[in-house]
């Protein structure tokens, strides 16, 4: 089957948003459609994908997707992981070699987004592999984003990082 470029990312990131594994590894093994093609707004499979899904996320990354891929407004997978709190995802992510420490637009890390949404288990895993010291486009490091949160166990376990 032969698809045009535009088709081909469609239908991948089609796929991978609604977690079809099947289809996805159809559409990269069978059709040879490259995994960072992009669909009509320029997002890939990877970034598009439903983020609780470690298979498809795996998936990708096996087939050479682009851990670190940035949309326009500079967010990666990592930064959608851990907005919805999905850990699994994020390790395999940071497995298969996404950084942790590349800012959105904002100058938001993945650890910022972590700590204001609340996700516990996904700020004890960013801690000690994002650059703590890193301040946003407002100047926010992850311990003001902390303080702001209002989360105390959040202010604790930033600094227990920070002075480890």
């Amino acid at each position: 089957m032969v698809l045009s470029q535009m088709d081909a990312g469609r239908a991948l990131t089609s796929a991978a948003a609604k977690g079809n594994t099947n289809d996805v590894r159809r559409i990269l093994e069978e059709c040879r459609v490259p995994p960072d093609t992009v669909n009509e707004f320029g997002r890939t499979a990877l970034q598009v994908m439903m983020m609780g899904n470690t298979k498809i996320a795996s998936l990708l990354l096996e087939h050479g997707a682009n851990p670190n891929a940035q949309d326009r407004h500079g967010i990666t997978p990592a930064h959608d992981a851990a907005q919805t709190g999905f850990l699994e995802t994020l390790q395999v992510l940071v497995e298969h070699g996404a950084s942790v420490n590349i800012p959105d637009k904002n100058g938001t890390l993945p650890i910022h987004i972590a700590i204001r949404e609340g996700h516990r288990d996904v700020v004890e895993f960013l801690a000690p592999r994002s650059d703590l010291k890193h301040a946003n486009t407002s100047g926010h490091t992850a311990v003001e984003v902390a303080r702001a949160s209002c989360l105390p166990d959040m202010i604790d376990l930033v600094f227990a990082h920070i002075h480890s």
